[in-house]
């Protein structure tokens, strides 16, 4: 169990009136545990109630590997041939929480928690809010990782632009990237490489063209250090580029820089986004970019603050998150430029230092 921040996301619960966290499999258990396990059909959680103490509830074929992470803290377990539903009456009795608020995490399913309702006295609310709250500012031990784990990203950009010719698959440079990270000390923690038309579509999922002469290629990738995430997008060219797209590669550079600028501590989120897509809309092209400008990044790759116009919060210190504007004109190219920030309490610091100016390369 990780103490530090079950105790933070206890305090979180008092503060918000929630008496306890169910906790279902899946990465959110894994941070708080340290250990997921299979999620099937099967109804299992964690419980953390609001003053710390905790508990188990999952079936059989499940008891024996939880019961090792859980401090001796009680497991209650049911079988197949009985269901789950009185153990888990047994559960909330037991701990005093029939009657009581209960937030959920993102993982568990509506059927269950519909199930769970029509059976017990419990309200449940949307407890990922309180989850990503716990996360959200990072620790001194936690920066440290984030900038190494940059710092290889960067790296490993510069390999790229060394390696990278036309008559090569993007899967090929996946692969490539791949290896650095070993290469480097750091896991994989995913690549998207899209050439050509395919640069255009923002969350690309293939990895089968071949890059052209002349092609425009779009890397968002990135390394985990010590359970930490890197996520950097950077676009360049193989043997020339057109007017038009440097251009556009223009527009996108002076809105991810403005983005970047004014992402400091005390900043309103919306008021960042809008500075950026302002610049973008320049362009001609604003309609194109339909994504958020940035999200937060930790131990997940994809965490809060989400950066973007509906998000009404103001940034405080030790937050870190992507500032990625967009280009996306779909049959013609792309363009991304993305960079991770962490907010300082004079102001932000950049983790990516690799270079944003436009490259041309002829390998």
């Amino acid at each position: 169990m990780n103490t530090f921040y079950k105790t933070k996301l206890c305090s979180i619960m008092a503060e918000n009136n929630v008496d306890a966290m169910l906790i279902a499999p899946g990465e959110e258990l894994e941070f708080i545990l340290g250990h997921t396990t299979h999620i099937c059909e099967r109804f299992q959680a964690l419980f953390i109630k609001q003053n710390g103490d905790y508990f188990y509830v999952c079936n059989l074929l499940t008891t024996d590997e939880i019961s090792e992470y859980m401090d001796g803290h009680k497991v209650y377990s049911w079988f197949d041939g009985d269901g789950y539903m009185q153990t888990l009456k047994k559960a909330l009795e037991e701990n005093d929480l029939v009657g009581k608020t209960i937030a959920v995490n993102s993982t568990e399913r509506a059927f269950i928690i519909l199930d769970i309702m029509q059976n017990n006295d419990v309200k449940f609310i949307n407890g990922k809010p309180l989850l990503e709250k716990m996360k959200i500012c990072k620790t001194k031990d936690e920066i440290e990782n984030l900038k190494i784990a940059a710092r290889i990203t960067d790296e490993t950009y510069y390999e790229i632009l060394k390696f990278v010719k036309a008559g090569m698959q993007e899967k090929d440079v996946i692969d490539f990237i791949k290896s650095e990270f070993t290469r480097k000390g750091a896991d994989f923690g995913f690549a998207i490489v899209a050439c050509g038309k395919n640069s255009a579509l923002p969350h690309y999922n293939d990895d089968k063209s071949v890059i052209q002469e002349n092609d425009i290629v779009l890397c968002d990738f990135g390394c985990i250090y010590n359970g930490l995430c890197a996520d950097m997008t950077r676009t360049f060219f193989v043997g020339s580029a057109t007017e038009e797209q440097k251009k556009m590669y223009d527009y996108v550079l002076r809105g991810q820089i403005a983005g970047v600028e004014k992402a400091v501590s005390g900043a309103f989120v919306p008021d960042i986004d809008k500075v950026t897509r302002d610049i973008i809309a320049e362009s001609g092209y604003g309609h194109t970019f339909m994504t958020r400008l940035g999200h937060g990044i930790g131990y997940s790759l994809h965490e809060a603050p989400d950066i973007k116009q509906s998000n009404p919060m103001y940034l405080e210190p030790n937050m870190t998150f992507s500032i990625e504007p967009g280009i996306y004109r779909v049959g013609e190219f792309g363009i991304r430029i993305e960079d991770i920030v962490l907010t300082t309490e004079n102001g932000n610091e950049t983790l990516n230092n690799s270079t944003k100016e436009l490259i041309i390369v002829n390998n």
